[in-house]
């Protein structure tokens, strides 16, 4: 995903708003740590969404914004769940016992098989 954002210099820092998303705005004292802290809030904001806005075209957000640069912040979701969301929790589950036994019998992790089985299933 890619959205337009503003930044606009206030004294020591760079604030940095995305019009299409108006609860996702931060800061960074540096131009590099603004990008970082926008990409964070960036996923935060969306990291829960099914449906996500429509981003606006750069040249509008100019036209609309014209006293402010204009950047494109992207954001891999996939890898900021991961980043942010990794820790392991536990599910119980229900499989046949044949299953079960044959899977025993070959040493296959359970955790490891069933994870990777939902990251193909879930394509990320």
């Amino acid at each position: 995903m890619v959205y337009p954002a503003t930044l606009e210099q206030d004294g020591d820092y760079i604030l940095v708003r995305f019009p299409d998303i108006p609860e996702a705005m931060t800061q960074g004292q540096t131009l590099e740590e603004a990008f970082d802290m926008a990409e964070e809030v960036l996923g935060l904001c969306l990291e829960d969404q099914k449906n996500f806005p429509e981003p606006s075209p750069v040249q509008d957000i100019r036209k609309k914004f014209p006293n402010k640069e204009v950047a494109l912040i992207g954001l891999d979701l996939a890898a900021y769940r991961r980043k942010y969301h990794s820790k392991s929790i536990r599910k119980n589950v229900t499989i046949p016992e044949w299953i079960a036994n044959m899977a025993e019998e070959d040493n296959i992790n359970f955790s490891q098989t069933l994870t990777e089985a939902l990251k193909e299933k879930l394509c990320v």
